[in-house]
């Protein structure tokens, strides 16, 4: 991002909201740019439109602008660090079987809105709607067929800053996708053991005969 419309995110950020005269000031540039600024940021959606902000003093009013909810995504999160000691603390305070327990409920939670397959739906479908699915939580999926059956592949492992220290998140994805497409599904590979892709084999075999 433009480093003056950075700044004026931060300072808005600080102080709440601020007018084009105080944040020309603060930058150091004319009122000018700073409108033409909050005219990008206004359009990226991240700070609202002027509001007028009452003056002590008799002249002409001024508008005061400030951030959109939306712009809490331009700012340092640390969502990553927070869910390795919450599951640090879950496994502190928990027996292996309520682990289990926990994650099969967090996984049923994630597919509450997915796609269920129907009987007689071709498995092409399901890989379909599974990788629509799958993208949609942020995975980078695809699938190609090969001699054995069929290969889903998710490039991008969403929870990577904490699956590599809680591996229940990766059986936890095995069951994802084994629901996904209601077939039997092999693990043939992983991201965090340096692979390209967490890979799945559907086996051609495997397949029920009605898909």
């Amino acid at each position: 991002m433009h480093f003056s419309r950075q700044r004026i995110l931060e300072i808005l950020k600080e102080r709440g909201a601020a007018t084009v005269d105080e944040l020309s000031q603060e930058l150091s540039l004319t009122t000018v740019t700073v409108r033409h600024h909050l005219d990008v940021l206004r359009s990226e959606g991240l700070v609202s439109d002027p509001e007028v902000r009452h003056r002590a003093t008799p002249g002409r009013p001024q508008y005061s602008y400030g951030l959109t909810s939306h712009a809490a995504s331009v700012f340092p999160t640390n969502y990553a660090g927070l869910a390795l000691e919450l599951i640090n603390e879950l496994k502190t305070h928990s027996s292996e079987q309520e682990l289990a327990v926990i994650f099969e409920g967090v996984g049923r939670r994630i597919l509450a809105d997915s796609p269920h397959p129907a009987p007689g739906e071709p498995l092409e479908f399901r890989l379909d709607q599974a990788v629509g699915f799958l993208n949609s939580h942020g995975y980078l999926a695809r699938w190609e067929p090969e001699q054995e059956g069929y290969r889903l592949h998710t490039c991008n492992c969403p929870y990577i800053e904490v699956s590599g220290a809680h591996q229940e998140l990766c059986c936890m994805d095995l069951a994802l996708v084994n629901s996904l497409l209601d077939a039997p599904v092999e693990r043939q590979g992983r991201v965090i053991e340096g692979h390209s892709s967490c890979s799945y084999l559907v086996r051609a075999e495997a397949v029920p005969k009605n898909t």
